[in-house]
């Protein structure tokens, strides 16, 4: 006997996304075509015509295997340690000294090579 799970069917995945494509030239060519109306109007239809196409495309293979990404994306998000604004503000400071300290090198190095290449040239 087999303990791993069957993985789930899904049907008609070409449909549905064919029906996605469809929902948003929809949403675009109804949108070019009332113009005229108030834009509350049309902001209001474009995002429940994107609900619904959100919504057909999370039933694909593909859309049902994105939104486990994302869900345990914010499981590993939860996990990680954050600094403190003490550790933040120390290591800011650390990279702005080293920065400065690196364009002081490199503006010395540029004037010695910059001196020496016009003794060399004349």
């Amino acid at each position: 006997m087999s303990t791993k799970a069957e993985p789930k069917e899904y049907r008609l995945d070409v449909v549905k996304w064919l029906l996605v494509i469809a929902v948003v030239a929809v949403g675009v060519v109804g949108n070019s075509m009332y113009s005229a109306q108030p834009l509350l109007y049309r902001v209001l239809a474009l995002l429940a015509l994107g609900a619904v196409a959100l919504f057909v495309a999370l039933q694909t293979a593909k859309g049902s295997s994105l939104w486990r990404l994302l869900q345990e994306s914010v499981v590993e998000v939860r996990k990680v340690v954050w600094p403190t604004p003490k550790e933040t503000n120390q290591t800011t400071l650390l990279v702005v000294v080293v920065v400065v300290i690196m364009a002081m090198i490199l503006w010395g190095l540029d004037t010695l090579f910059g001196f020496v290449a016009a003794k060399i040239i004349g």
